[in-house]
């Protein structure tokens, strides 16, 4: 260990340690829980479930994700290619703008397409009006509620993932590279910049698809029955949460298989050092036409991902203003806000102290234990609000029981509170505030804080007075991004939310699902222009930073 660890050497060095341990067990208590109660014998349904429904939640997750990642990994790494290699007609504006689907939660686009292609949607309005047409009977035109559908919205949402860190892997590509390949007479995007490429693009797809198994809104709205939807038909339709948490454990596996898979690709990439760093100027210039189609070819995405669904949320927006929506709002509004603003702070001081833990106590195993307390981030919501429902009962029963054995009159009620609502976010967003912490706090030189403790300052105050005022701008970006994510989050506060509580996520769920969009979409626009505030963010942080 080293001479500035031995500093830390003291009584309170175990209790840090004690408290590190202790956050990292109640990270992963809910994914423990599911574990556990998924040894209960519930062998009578699963036969029933075999018969029955499980081969179509296996079949409908698997063509989901494969549809999703398909149609992301073409689109994605088409337009990072684009963007890298051609300077086109308004690039700059294109290049960041490629990022906005990701500000819209899949399932508002869900509601904002089927109100746009259904039967008495614009589109087809529109079209029986130009075409003459009287009845369905007389054309055909494509489901929008169904895994096809499914596939078109989530695909259209998350592709920015696989073109934000292939951008990111062909912008480091040396220049040299790509002209040596054209020497040879071989293609730059297939013999060199796609395979340099491929870890990168497997850590976006993995992203992705975690994100597409998690999806509860959209396959909900459509009907689309995946795992995910009949961990949640078993647990509020069956009453059975052993069985539910089973079939969460069958949806563990694709979790593990795309956790390990980008780690892995984590693991293969290489960094080229900045001096051969130029690909940036590297830039074909084009003619005018040429110019214009690739313009419009990144443009459909935009268009599709994003200009679409704000338009039509506008538009009900709008139509539906009045006095008693508006007061919805405002209320609804602050219900988000509060528990996403509490949340949030409680989030980035846990993860404040696993990155101190990390960094300045050089605890054995805490980099992996730490790493690992994120996982839930790459878990369905419904996956941790059912582990966390049966963490939760446990700890309620066992106090309870304890009480009564004791003799006090006092009985503790943790589900439906707020408290086991707070308990799940933490444990499914903890991750991405413990990244931009940890990563703040990495790159502050050892030798800041020993100068500090040499000169006979306590750790906590030299931490004070000098890592806190540097590491503020990591502060910062964990507590947006921890707050965006909770405002949009679903099938956690759906399901764990006390009575009568609304979020602007739940009440656009119960408007939209009752066919009552307009009613939703104040709420809707409001959880995407909240969702517009990382966007900005990270296209800051690229304008500041060189690649």
């Amino acid at each position: 260990m080293s001479s500035f660890s031995n500093i830390f050497k003291t009584p309170r060095h175990s209790y840090m340690k004690l408290i590190c341990i202790s956050i990292i067990f109640l990270l992963l208590a809910p994914i423990i829980s599911i574990i556990f109660s998924s040894f209960e014998n519930t062998f009578s349904l699963w036969i029933h479930l075999i018969n029955t429904r499980l081969n179509i939640y296996l079949y409908n997750t698997f063509i989901l994700m494969l549809g999703v990642g398909l149609t992301t990994f073409i689109i994605g790494v088409s337009l990072a290619w684009l963007i890298c290699r051609y300077d086109f007609f308004m690039k700059n504006i294109i290049e960041w703008a490629l990022l906005l689907p990701l500000a819209l939660p899949s399932y508002i686009v869900a509601y904002c397409y089927t109100d746009f292609l259904e039967y008495s949607g614009f589109l087809q309005t529109v079209l029986r009006n130009i075409l003459g047409f009287n009845s369905p009977n007389e054309y055909y035109f494509p489901k929008i509620r169904s895994l096809g559908g499914a596939i078109f919205v989530i695909s259209f949402v998350l592709y920015p993932y696989v073109y934000l860190i292939t951008k990111v892997a062909f912008k480091s590509t040396p220049a040299s590279l790509l002209e040596l390949a054209e020497i040879n007479g071989k293609k730059p995007f297939y013999s060199v910049a796609l395979p340099l490429a491929r870890p990168a693009i497997i850590a976006g797809l993995s992203l992705v698809l975690m994100e597409t198994i998690s999806d509860f809104g959209t396959v909900d709205f459509f009907a689309v029955e995946t795992i995910t939807l009949g961990i949640f038909n078993l647990w509020l339709g069956m009453n059975n949460l052993a069985a539910a948490s089973q079939l969460a454990m069958v949806g563990f596996t694709f979790i593990l298989v795309l956790f390990a898979l980008e780690l892995s690709a984590r693991k293969k990439q290489r960094f080229n050092d900045t001096k051969i760093n130029i690909y940036r100027g590297y830039n074909k210039k084009v003619s005018s036409m040429k110019s214009f189609f690739i313009f419009l070819t990144c443009f459909i995405p935009i268009i599709i991902g994003f200009l679409i669904p704000l338009f039509i949320l506008i538009f009900h927006s709008i139509n539906y203003l009045d006095l008693e929506n508006f007061n919805n709002l405002v209320s609804i509004s602050y219900n988000s806000f509060l528990i996403s603003i509490i949340t949030s702070l409680v989030i980035v001081t846990l993860s404040l102290i696993l990155a101190v833990g990390l960094k300045f106590y050089n605890f054995k195993g805490m980099s992996f234990f730490s790493t690992f307390a994120g996982i839930g981030y790459a878990f369905p919501g419904i996956i941790i609000a059912l582990g966390t429902l049966f963490f939760v009962s446990f700890i309620q029963n066992t106090t309870n029981s304890l009480l009564f054995f004791l003799d006090i009159n006092i009985e503790l009620i943790l589900i439906g509170s707020y408290f086991i609502l707070i308990f799940a976010y933490v444990s499914r967003f903890n991750a991405v505030a413990f990244g931009a912490i940890n990563s703040g706090i990495g790159r502050i030189p050892p030798n800041m804080m020993e100068a500090s403790l040499t000169l006979g300052k306590p750790f906590w105050f030299s931490f004070k007075k000098i890592i806190l005022p540097l590491i503020k701008p990591s502060l910062l970006t964990a507590l947006i991004l921890a707050f965006v994510d909770i405002i949009k989050e679903l099938p956690i506060t759906l399901l764990l939310r006390p009575f009568n509580f609304e979020t602007l996520a739940t009440y656009v769920y119960q408007y939209a699902n009752d066919e009552m969009l307009g009613r939703a979409s104040g709420a809707a626009l409001l959880i995407v222009l909240i969702g517009l505030i990382p966007i900005l963010f990270i296209n800051n942080v690229i304008k500041q930073k060189t690649i």
